[in-house]
């Protein structure tokens, strides 16, 4: 036995060797496989995994995160399969589980980021340079030079939909020192201008996904 592994969801995933094959069904873990120095070992990736550019461009896309082609999984034989509890839809990772093990991420704040990481580098053989990220995430963290401002940050429009208090966006937003406009909130509360008005925020952080925020949307907003 290779590893017996719990994801962050709470199911067991077990491997009886390093995956050789690998298919990121979530962009931010495709990155992440990258910088922890894989190539090869992945296969498969989705429509959404735009970096490394590379990849995007050479590796076999399976559809996008919530759109998987189960056919292509199945044709690319992967022996691990990542995928996200809010990225990807549960029959999704369901039916993965048919084709081989899958493990899940599931990421509300900072710690929970950095133990995915971990958890993702020991699966891929991969420890020590999980350790380096983790480790430079950290330095990088504590070099943050906070500054008080009270902010909201759009994800989505038409209904403007802003990141609540119980997503991994406003942990990232306290990290910096800023105050959620509506922390107050669960999820991806839906927002009207009145109400970004009413909540006189000084600073308004707009997405590039799953809303690519343009310049006529912000100058929609000034």
């Amino acid at each position: 036995m290779w590893i017996n592994s719990i994801d962050q969801t709470g199911f067991n995933v077990r491997l009886e060797e390093p995956p050789r094959r690998i298919i990121s069904l979530v962009p931010s873990q495709t990155e992440l496989l990258y910088d922890l120095g894989l190539g090869d070992e992945v296969v498969g990736i989705t429509k959404f995994c735009v970096h490394p550019d590379a990849w995007f461009r050479g590796k076999t896309r399976v559809g996008g995160t919530k759109n998987v082609h189960l056919d292509r999984l199945r044709d690319l034989k992967p022996d691990l399969i990542l995928a996200n509890k809010e990225e990807n839809t549960k029959a999704v990772v369901e039916a993965a589980r048919e084709i081989c093990p899958v493990w899940t991420s599931d990421i509300q704040d900072i710690p929970g980021a950095l133990n995915m990481i971990r958890a993702i580098g020991q699966l891929v053989n991969r420890s020590f340079e999980g350790e380096r990220i983790v480790k430079e995430i950290g330095d990088g963290l504590a070099t943050i030079q906070k500054q008080e401002k009270k902010v909201a940050y759009l994800i989505w429009k038409n209904p403007y939909m802003a990141a609540g208090g119980d997503s991994f966006i406003h942990h990232m937003m306290e990290a910096c020192g800023w105050e959620n406009a509506f922390a107050s909130r669960p999820r991806y509360p839906e927002l009207s201008i009145d109400d970004l008005v009413a909540a006189d925020v000084e600073l308004l952080l707009l997405s590039s996904e799953p809303y690519p925020f343009k310049m006529k949307d912000i100058q929609e907003l000034n």
